[in-house]
């Protein structure tokens, strides 16, 4: 791993981290143009009762209005799930930086059939607080990823 995704994927374990902390999915989102964060995000499913506020909207979200995306990067704990891909796809933006993908696949070919590139940096970190929040949580875990 690069030292520009280490230190933007350290940002998004921050919010995955966070929404833990809140009762929330452990799922965190940050977007990155050059060296600047433009936002960050975290999933607000639970805390919110709002099923699209995946980490990766709550960014883009946060990012606001900001022009064009044809230089950023959006980095993200867990591979997109489609709805998260969808957006990146409408907006796109260039490069996508995930810390894993095995304990869910996500959308990571509509990305990349859309010209994405699509970086699995295959974080352990990543996998271990997933794996731990899924054990846990398995009903809200099913409820997130549409298979309840």
């Amino acid at each position: 791993m690069d030292t520009m995704d280490n230190k933007y994927m350290r940002m998004a374990l921050d919010e995955a981290r966070r929404s833990r902390a809140l009762g929330g999915i452990p799922i965190g989102s940050v977007l990155v143009r050059g060296d600047e964060v433009l936002g960050r995000g975290h999933n607000q499913r639970v805390q919110k009762g709002n099923p699209i506020l995946h980490a990766e909207i709550h960014c883009l979200q946060e990012a606001g209005r900001i022009g064009h995306y044809r230089d950023t990067v959006l980095y993200s704990t867990l591979m997109p799930c489609h709805l998260c891909a969808g957006a990146a796809v409408q907006f796109r933006v260039p490069r996508v930086v995930v810390g894993e993908a095995r304990t869910f696949k996500g959308a990571r070919k509509t990305m990349e059939d859309h010209g994405i590139e699509v970086v699995d940096l295959d974080l352990d970190e990543c996998v271990d607080m997933m794996c731990e929040w899924i054990t846990a949580n398995p009903e809200l875990w099913k409820e997130d990823i549409g298979t309840l």
